[in-house]
């Protein structure tokens, strides 16, 4: 056995040896042979002859015996790659047209799958994620209350955690974390020193096992412990790599440092590891990792043990052996009995939500599936449509090798005729093609570093902290030498059995007559495949767009010109709510004294924010109708810096002073959804569901329906009260109400202002060197972010549009030229009998048009019908307008006329003289 592996080794690597060793051993058996005939009496030369007579050709009897060794598959395939690398390097033309085709195709391709790797396919950074398991399956956020109207529960209370962990053995680990993080609520953070400026930090409150949950190691210090988890402990906190790296070039004295935090002292006891990002894909990844404990302490949150306040994702590690099945069922049990005694169930209509309660296990190697849930149909979208380009270069791939197999014809003639089998011509000519695969799939990496680095710029436009990378990963590396090899033998398969059935006749023939009409056929069809599906590219390409056309222009309600937007966190810089009054009103006269702003409104939201909060609303003297609406504290100013108009009563004003009855401005669709057709609201009290509590404010006026959180809501009700006012069933303490802090500040001016950030960040520095600005933009970009998505698909799908169009023009383009090139006799002696080239030119361009038509005759029905498989994608559009089917038809015929009138052209050109003598 041994020896036998050794020999087919030493026949791999030492064949020129082996080789030699058989010529010697074939030598020996033929003298012995012809020794043999000798001795019975025939003469050397017959007895050589009859000897080569019964050996047969020594070829195949040297083929016979490499077939003996095993080896031969692996032989043939180093020669035929040799083979096809001479020939690929005798025709740089071809080769780097070929190359650069399938780069695109294979490119766009591993361009898409590398953010649908990133987004869908890859797990947390942590050890093991196979055995993390999720509590819930939804993405909620940010503090919820009371009950499910499905019973589905994703967030869960402090108390709720507290209870799985202490009481669910079958988990390892189970840690909790904030569902509510990021750009909206970040902390104000400083080194302590006198170097250290405030600045704006994202951080995450998480449980004490938060680390030992996923089974991470610090990268320098320690991670957090239980013992961190707990109130009154001293508050420390653990930096990202991330953090540690681009704010303080990894200094190793920022461990055990102070941070100040919202103003408030916290130790910095370790750094995170390098690559872990967190429990969820953001564009705005933690900074800062804390214990949930110490949120109270930090940013003054109320309701962490409250019962009735969910506001924790959970993830466990379970252990080996566990059915989850049962586990589910087991915590749905518990949730029921945690729920049962909780005034959220107390209602008559709340009550037959109890035993609906329950939750659903998911794999937690992924995390919280926030980005995913949102980007998941649009990843797959384009996945399809990147398939399409790619069976687009295919089709223009496999043209260009039939004309290129015809141009061989010859050679494959003399091969046959030689006793060549068919087999190993089309083995040689399909590993042709996959070798030009294989160099394409090495350029299209190229193309896709720079497709992805665009793909990011396009799905995340001015984030820089967005944990994706454009490097190729190990599974993009294999994704593209994978789709490589198949699109070798997609392309090669048909062209190499076309050319081995040359005929060994063929090879006494020349000219361009030998050619069979297979491969006519073949690329007409190839031709009229790419016809059609470039039409369907460009028709989805005109739908996208028409659809983002009609988001954009959208009538909001709202004005945004010279208005700018800049977002701050009060709480964050040290103010209680308290505080807050003389804050909002120094923000007043500091702004108006900068010259052209006009207005100053300030707000909790403002409109097209992606955020909003909504609370459960009841007309006095009215039955509860579960129905919620969302509200913002804005000041005098606000409608008039947003463009808000008032259509009844009227606006909030300076007379709407704290201390004055709350007073509140609805919106038209609150007017509709709460009171009856013709029913005046003003005058009306509402307020939370209650006997008290429901006639808190009055309203005084009603304003457009502006849009707030998405344009495709087109009933959302919304209340405005003023930034300082509560209700008079309100009794906290005034240091308890959240609900004060603005985030947000509205400016309006009377021209642009370039400069505007910077004296916006002069001016509420010179109020608190704490009060940062979190985000500084236009209102139009804001509006702009709210459509990043539909803009990248749009401008993905135009791309792609494009790039099919072009693919689909070169291949027509092709298979015209090597018509003309086949048919030159006959276009000569045309010419020669009188034909005017007008006649020859229209004959050309009318054999392009016409596979150019029956590429719409098959496009045009698939496109329509194409629509329904999008319109999920699409806004208020349900079918293909006659404007975007005309278009994409003309912009095709168009480019198939450009592709035809060259080689129409150089047929009119051709010299009847010349064309007969070569024939």
């Amino acid at each position: 056995m041994f020896s036998d592996i050794r020999f087919r080794l030493r026949s791999l690597f030492q064949r020129n040896a082996v080789e030699g060793e058989l010529d010697d051993e074939l030598q020996f058996h033929m003298e012995q042979q012809v020794e043999k005939y000798i001795r019975a009496g025939l003469t050397r030369e017959e007895a050589a002859r009859k000897t080569r007579l019964e050996f047969g050709g020594l070829g195949q009897v040297k083929e016979d015996c490499r077939e003996s060794r095993g080896v031969s598959f692996v032989e043939n395939a180093i020669q035929d790659v040799r083979y096809a690398l001479r020939q690929l390097t005798k025709t740089p033309g071809f080769t780097l047209t070929a190359i650069l085709t399938l780069a695109l195709g294979i490119g766009a391709n591993a361009a898409i799958f590398t953010l649908v790797n990133a987004v869908l396919l890859k797990n947390l950074p942590v050890a093991d994620p196979k055995m993390l398991v999720r509590i819930g399956d939804q993405y909620q956020c940010c503090v919820n209350s009371g009950a499910q109207d499905d019973g589905n529960y994703s967030l869960f209370s402090t108390d709720t955690y507290e209870h799985f962990r202490k009481d669910v053995p079958e988990f390892e680990e189970l840690a909790a974390m904030q569902s509510g993080f990021g750009f909206f609520n970040p902390l104000t953070t400083r080194r302590d020193g006198a170097d250290g400026v405030a600045h704006s930090s994202v951080s995450e409150f998480v449980s004490g096992n938060y680390f030992r949950t996923f089974g991470l190691q610090p990268q320098a210090g320690r991670l957090l412990s239980d013992a961190d988890d707990v109130k009154g402990a001293p508050v420390v906190a653990v930096m990202s790599y991330a953090a540690w790296t681009k704010d303080h070039n990894r200094d190793s004295s920022v461990v055990g440092s102070i941070f100040w935090m919202n103003t408030k002292p916290v130790t910095v006891v370790g750094i995170a590891p390098q690559g872990f990002y967190g429990d969820r894909l953001t564009t705005a990844p933690p900074d800062f990792y804390l214990p949930m404990r110490q949120i109270e302490a930090i940013e003054s949150a109320d309701y962490v043990d409250r019962a009735d306040s969910m506001w924790l994702y959970i993830v466990g590690r379970v252990k080996p052996g566990v059915d989850r099945a049962a586990l589910q069922a087991k915590l749905s049990g518990q949730l029921r009995q945690l729920f049962a005694p909780s005034k959220n169930f107390s209602t008559a209509h709340d009550r037959p939500l109890l035993e609906k309660s329950h939750v659903v296990l998911t794999d937690g190697g992924g995390g919280i599936q926030i980005m995913q849930l949102s980007y998941t149909s649009k990843l797959m979208l384009l996945m399809w449509i990147s398939g399409l380009v790619l069976l687009i270069a295919c089709a223009n791939i496999a043209n260009l090798l039939l004309v290129r197999g015809m141009g061989r014809k010859a050679e494959m003639s003399v091969r046959t005729a030689l006793g060549a089998a068919r087999r190993r011509i089309v083995q040689q000519l399909l590993t042709e093609s996959i070798v030009l695969a294989v160099l394409g799939g090495t350029a299209a990496l190229g193309v896709s570093y720079l497709g992805t680095r665009m793909l990011l710029a396009l799905a995340f436009p001015g984030e820089q902290n967005v944990p994706i990378h454009a490097n190729p990963s190990l599974a993009v590396l294999g994704f593209a030498l994978g789709i490589s090899l198949i699109t070798g033998v997609l392309f090669g398969v048909a062209p190499a059995w076309i050319a081995a059935q040359a005929e060994p006749a063929d090879a006494l023939r020349s000219g361009m007559r030998t050619t069979t009409s297979r491969a006519s056929v073949m690329q007409r069809s190839l031709v009229i495949l790419q016809t059609a599906l470039s039409l369907i590219l460009l028709v989805s390409a005109g739908l996208f767009a028409a659809s983002l056309n009609k988001l954009q222009k959208t009538d909001m309600k709202l004005e945004s010109k010279n208005r700018y937007i800049v977002h701050i966190d009060p709480q964050a810089a040290g103010y209680l709510p308290s505080q807050v009054g003389a804050l909002y009103q120094a923000i007043e006269e500091r702004f108006h004294g900068v010259p052209g702003v006009v207005k100053i409104g300030i707000s909790t939201v403002t409109p097209m924010e992606a955020r909003n909060n909504n609370d459960p609303v009841q007309i006095q003297g009215q039955p509860i109708l579960n129905m919620m609406a969302g509200w913002d504290r804005v000041n005098a100013e606000y409608f008039d810096a947003v463009g808000t108009r008032v259509v009844m009563g009227r606006g909030i004003g300076a007379q709407d002073r704290p201390s004055a009855p709350m007073i509140a401005v609805v919106n038209q669709a609150f007017m509709k959804t709460f009171f009856k057709p013709g029913e005046n609201p003003i005058g009306a009290h509402f307020g939370s569901p209650g006997p008290i509590s429901s006639g808190d404010a009055v309203i005084v006026g009603v304003v457009e329906d502006t849009a707030y959180t998405d344009v495709r809501i087109k009933n959302h009700p919304m209340m405005f009260v003023p930034i300082l006012q509560r209700g008079a069933s309100d009794k906290r303490p005034i240091d308890k109400v959240g609900a004060f802090y603005a985030g947000t500040i509205v400016l309006e001016t009377s021209r642009p202002m370039d400069d505007l950030e910077s004296i916006t960040r002069k001016t509420l520095a010179g109020i608190n060197p704490n009060l940062t600005v979190v985000k500084f933009q236009t209102f139009d970009q804001q509006i702009a972010d709210q459509f990043t998505q539909e803009r990248m698909i749009s401008r993905l799908m135009t791309l792609f549009g494009g790039l099919a169009l072009v693919l689909a023009a070169v291949g027509l383009y092709g298979v015209t030229s090597y018509n003309v090139a086949r048919r030159s006799s006959e276009i000569g002696i045309r010419m020669a009998l009188g034909a005017e080239r007008g006649g020859v030119i229209a004959m050309i361009m009318r054999g392009a048009m016409i596979q150019t038509v029956l590429g719409l005759a098959f496009g045009i029905p698939v496109a329509l019908l194409s629509v329904r498989f999008v319109q999920s994608q699409l806004y208020e559009i349900t079918y293909v307008n006659s404007g975007v089917m005309a278009g994409a038809i003309v912009i095709l015929a168009a480019a198939a006329c450009i592709a035809a009138i060259v080689p129409a052209r150089r047929a009119a050109s051709i010299d009847p003289v010349r064309a007969l003598r070569m024939e």
